[in-house]
């Protein structure tokens, strides 16, 4: 028999533990509410990590014009992110596409960020600019 103050703990744990995969393999589509980096867009106010792109930190030159890019494609657009369930920090994990385009292959095609293999798996790898490898600071937890 399960007491009342079991059966709330009991309750409280699940929805703590299934409130994580709330996102998992979901689909956010909307419009771009706001641009944090060229790694991090919020979609109808739900703020998506770009999986697997390692764009530079806004203290940085590279890392202001990354952002711009970034606004420049999809500020006011729609686009349909596919959320993994993982989060970081208040961010969720996905790729995003935009007119049927990965945007995070575009910021790194276009030179503005570097694959990130510990979570991309390499898919971007192939798409890195010669330049973008020589002036952008590839970060550490890209290859734990």
């Amino acid at each position: 028999m399960i007491t009342r103050c079991a059966f709330k703990i009991t309750v409280l744990f699940l929805g703590i533990t299934t409130g994580s995969f709330a996102f998992a393999d979901r689909i956010v589509e909307g419009r771009v509410n706001f641009v944090r980096d060229v790694d991090t867009i919020v979609v109808r106010g739900t703020p998506v990590r770009l999986n697997g792109v390692d764009g530079p930190e806004l203290a940085t030159r590279a890392g202001r014009e990354g952002k711009a890019f970034m606004a420049r494609m999809v500020r006011g657009e729609s686009v349909r992110c596919r959320l993994n369930g993982e989060r970081t920090h208040d961010r969720w994990v996905g790729v995003c596409y935009l007119a049927g385009q990965d945007i995070g292959a575009l910021a790194i095609g276009n030179g503005y960020a570097l694959d990130c293999p510990r979570y991309s798996g390499g898919r971007y790898a192939s798409l890195e600019t010669p330049a973008a490898r020589s002036r952008l600071p590839r970060s550490r937890y890209c290859f734990r």
